[in-house]
């Protein structure tokens, strides 16, 4: 699920941004910014793949155990495991998807007019 979102992600923000350069330097910059809005993709993965429940949040925190999340402001426990698994998620998917940038940077010829 992670790779065929990490997949889907990268060329929706490559495409929206304009290039892969630019797509990378302001995922690093901002995932929530202007052409990239991470949050809104990981809630979009969350609905389609049935994890917008506690349940859900917990399948995706026991499957990213080992990673780290953002302070959280606490309140229902439902509330909270959503934005922590959401958190994780986006954290992977930010990482991955600026992987596959540079890959593709890397390894794709560059278009130049003749």
């Amino acid at each position: 699920m992670l790779h065929e979102a990490a997949g889907n992600f990268t060329e929706r923000i490559v495409h929206r941004c304009g290039g892969p350069e630019i797509a990378l330097a302001r995922l690093q910059r901002d995932p929530d910014g202007e052409g990239v809005w991470i949050s809104e993709f990981v809630g979009v993965v969350f609905e389609d793949n049935i994890l917008n429940s506690a349940a859900g949040a917990c399948f995706v925190l026991d499957a990213l155990h080992q990673r780290t999340v953002p302070a959280d402001p606490g309140g229902v426990v439902d509330t909270v495991v959503s934005r922590l698994a959401r958190a994780a998620f986006g954290e992977v998917l930010a990482k991955q998807a600026a992987q596959l940038i540079q890959q593709q940077m890397v390894f794709s010829p560059r278009n130049e007019l003749l």
